[in-house]
């Protein structure tokens, strides 16, 4: 019967920890490492929602992307979310191992699921950081073609990402130019808008941009969609679904079904 120390250590194998960018707090936060998995919940986000399905389910352990701790914890009480949620955890004896930016860079990570999901095809790295273990090179955001067939007007190729990602709204602006090249950046990557036009990219989808964000890239004459961050991000959910589940047949692996946007749009 596997362990979190041997769910820790395959995870390591697909996205190493030691890859997180310097303000991250990835790895394996809450639990015992020699706890037994027998049922395992893959998250977005660790919530007190996610933890009460976890219990619910008989679950061990969580993988999320997002790190259920993130900033000092000065304090575990009642009195807040986070302690709330950390609470539950103790209480139940769940564990929780947290994959964030090292997954974020990795070779089969966000940035590629996010890509595979929109049919981009001969992808690279949007801003390489280094490569992983077996030389391939990794960072965050990728670059690629749209698949023949898809939308060439930003209005409607805005439509194809809301529809394809399953998001409740997308706002984008229309820099005039046709989509061939597409980068994508999970999360939020407003900021990375020079690297895809120097990679020749004529469209960028990333989430949280701000107001000048979106007026810079129209002057830079950058198509600019915002596809929301749990639409963009949410995609390796499934992928790392699958993954363990091929990994740990003996473990009973579950998709969350209670986290989802947080947000609507009327």
């Amino acid at each position: 019967m596997a362990a979190v120390r041997d769910i820790f250590d395959f995870l390591d194998g697909l996205a190493a920890f030691d890859t997180q960018m310097d303000f991250d707090n990835a790895g394996f936060l809450v639990g015992r490492s020699g706890r037994k998995v027998t049922h395992l919940l893959v998250s977005l986000d660790i919530t007190e929602e996610v933890v009460e399905e976890a219990g619910a389910l008989g679950a061990e352990l969580i993988v999320s992307h997002h790190p259920v701790i993130f900033h000092p914890v000065r304090s575990i009480t009642d009195q807040d979310p986070v302690g709330r949620t950390l609470l539950a955890m103790v209480e139940k004896g769940i564990s929780a191992i947290c994959a964030h930016t090292n997954l974020d860079a990795a070779v089969g990570g966000v940035n590629d699921a996010l890509a595979a999901r929109l049919g981009l095809t001969d992808t690279v790295v949007l801003e390489p950081s280094g490569t992983d273990r077996e030389g391939r090179p990794i960072g965050i955001g990728r670059a690629g073609i749209v698949a023949d067939g898809a939308p060439t007007s930003t209005a409607e190729y805005a439509s194809f990402v809301k529809k394809t990602l399953g998001a409740n709204g997308v706002r984008y602006v229309d820099a005039g130019r046709p989509i061939h090249r597409v980068a994508v950046g999970g999360g939020a990557c407003g900021d990375m808008g020079h690297l895809a036009l120097a990679l020749g990219c004529d469209t960028f989808i990333t989430s949280d941009i701000k107001y000048n964000q979106f007026l810079d890239a129209k002057d830079m004459g950058l198509n600019l969609i915002d596809a929301g961050h749990y639409p963009t991000e949410n995609v390796i959910c499934p992928v790392l679904s699958s993954t363990l589940q091929t990994a740990f047949p003996e473990v009973e692996i579950t998709l969350t079904k209670r986290h989802r946007e947080v947000f609507s749009y009327c």
